[in-house]
């Protein structure tokens, strides 16, 4: 066994030498790893430490079957006195049920392991994760309370008990094991996340929106922390902007506060807000990154300040080739009547990208400026290829087919598609296919029953509303929605002043007196 143990020791050392520069079981050091595992077990058969090595070579590469049979191989020829290699071999083969969802084969192996070794840790864990996950709260808990007699400095235990904690709907216990766990290991993000979503469901946003903030200030690479802190933007947008300042006025150098903070009101159309904390950021150097420049342009092009995002764009253009900047300029070429122009930069990012839907769709429409409509369907057929859940591009197509090409029975089809959009809520434009179909009254009804859902914060969903009743003919109930959505912040000036492309728009009362009124009463959104 030694001379053979030396030869993998050797093997290994030049694959780590190598750098794994190259990977997969093809991988030439790999390959000549597995056949000295070959050669070792046609010289002896019943070799269980070289099965295990096997096995734990194809575990890591994903290959559970071969895995699984080079383990149960180990564990049938494995001498019952050899208990720590049996509990490690035990321990593989329940990784690799879990990993073909066979958790009860995997507890079973657990379990044998722990009669063996009732003391070891990781056994435990491992058992009291799969426990949980096949909902055995009660053994869960046992084997998390377990945990902490060996350890009681135990983060993974008191997570495990908060879990638990949780599906017994006794948060207030959870917060408090979760407490635990920070004050064990303060420098763990992921700790501050899972308390954050414990405090959520304790009705607790401003705490969540503070262990989001922790989490981030923690580690900022945690990207489920930021992820959860832009999702919470939705529900509870003044928590979390309260949060993100008050970690500001705490931080003023932080620029990730800044950037977060501008990224949630971009996304809630507070495209002002966002500009002062971009601006804050380029002008401090407080964070390094060419897409600043690009959120920029993005959010002055919304605002209708054409030039200026443009500066921007080039900026961020002049430090990378990014195909999302490519787009963003495209967008503002088109804005500007540059529709030629606006169509190269288009193509720059789709070189960069064939199945980039945002630079197929903005091409097309390009192209619609330029009469090109052949081509024009073409790509929103592409696009619908990649997004077929996009009623938008549906109805896009069909407004080609039938106002430009003068197509109107297959227009008709294309309508019918967008009724075919497994989507919900007025996002999911069903109302204008209805309409646009003669379906007059179920288009009502239904927008009817979508805006008795809508949230009276989303500026976005009065602007769709706004575009339905301006498009049928009732201009004001278009008005009143428009009212609302200016009221919630909606603060797109180029959709409610320039885009005109397809039926989803405000074009048919642009020029009303109320129109124009209503954009001056509410112009302190959009800086004008």
């Amino acid at each position: 066994m030694n001379i053979r143990n030396s030869l993998i020791a050797l093997l290994f050392s030049c694959i780590s030498l190598t750098a794994f520069s190259q990977k997969g079981l093809d991988a030439p050091m790999t390959k000549a790893v597995m056949n000295v595992y070959k050669q070792l077990l046609s010289e002896d058969p019943t070799d269980y430490e070289t099965y295990y090595r096997r096995a734990c070579e194809y575990y890591k590469h994903n290959q559970y079957a071969l895995a699984l049979d080079d383990i149960n191989n180990a564990l049938k020829y494995v001498p019952e006195n050899e208990s720590v290699m049996r509990i490690d071999f035990l321990t593989l083969r329940a990784n690799i049920y879990q990993q073909q969802d066979n958790l009860e084969e995997a507890l079973n192996d657990l379990n044998n392991a722990y009669a063996i070794n009732p003391e070891s840790y990781l056994v435990i864990y491992q058992k009291a994760n799969i426990e949980f996950q096949l909902g055995k709260y009660s053994e869960a808990k046992i084997d998390y309370q377990r945990m902490q007699r060996i350890n009681n400095r135990s983060q993974e235990s008191f997570i495990g008990l908060a879990r638990v904690a949780v599906k017994e709907n006794n948060l207030g216990l959870a917060n408090d094991y979760l407490n635990q766990a920070v004050a064990i290991a303060p420098s763990n993000s992921d700790i501050y996340v899972r308390r954050a979503s414990v405090r959520l469901l304790m009705n607790n946003p401003n705490g969540a929106v503070d262990d989001l903030i922790l989490a981030i200030s923690t580690d900022n690479t945690n990207t489920r922390a930021l992820q959860e802190l832009v999702k919470l933007g939705d529900t509870h947008y003044s928590a979390v902007m309260n949060g993100l300042s008050n970690a500001i006025s705490q931080a003023p150098k932080v620029g990730m506060f800044y950037y977060i903070r501008a990224v949630i009101a971009e996304v809630h159309y507070n495209y002002l807000a966002a500009i002062t904390d971009y601006e804050k950021i380029l002008n401090e150097n407080l964070y390094n990154y060419y897409g600043i420049y690009n959120s920029l342009a993005k959010c002055q092009f919304a605002l209708g300040k054409y030039s200026q995002a443009i500066d921007n764009v080039d900026t961020a253009l002049s430090g990378s080739t990014n195909k999302e900047y490519y787009v963003t300029k495209s967008k503002i070429k088109r804005a500007t009547n540059d529709a030629t122009i606006a169509v190269d930069f288009a193509n720059k990012a789709i070189a960069k990208d064939p199945n980039y839907n945002e630079a197929i769709i903005n091409k097309a429409y390009a192209l619609i400026d330029l009469n090109q409509y052949d081509e024009a369907t073409a790509l929103l057929g592409e696009a619908s290829l990649n997004d077929a859940n996009n009623a938008l591009l549906f109805l896009t197509r069909a407004w080609i087919l039938e106002n430009c090409m003068n197509k109107k029975s297959t227009a008709q089809v294309f309508y019918n598609r967008a009724l075919d959009v497994e989507t919900t809520g007025i996002k999911s434009l069903r109302g204008f296919a209805l309409y646009r179909l003669g379906k007059v009254a179920d288009a009502n009804s239904w927008m009817q029953e979508m805006l008795s859902k809508v949230s009276e914060s989303d500026g976005y969903e009065y602007y769709i509303a706004t575009c339905f009743y301006a498009q049928t003919g009732d201009h004001q109930k278009a008005l009143s929605y428009m009212k609302q959505s200016l009221e919630s912040g909606y603060a797109s000036y180029y959709d409610w002043t320039d885009f005109n492309i397809g039926i989803v728009n405000v074009s048919p009362i642009r020029d009303l007196p109320q129109f124009k009124e209503l954009l001056n009463q509410y112009s302190i959104i959009f800086e004008k």
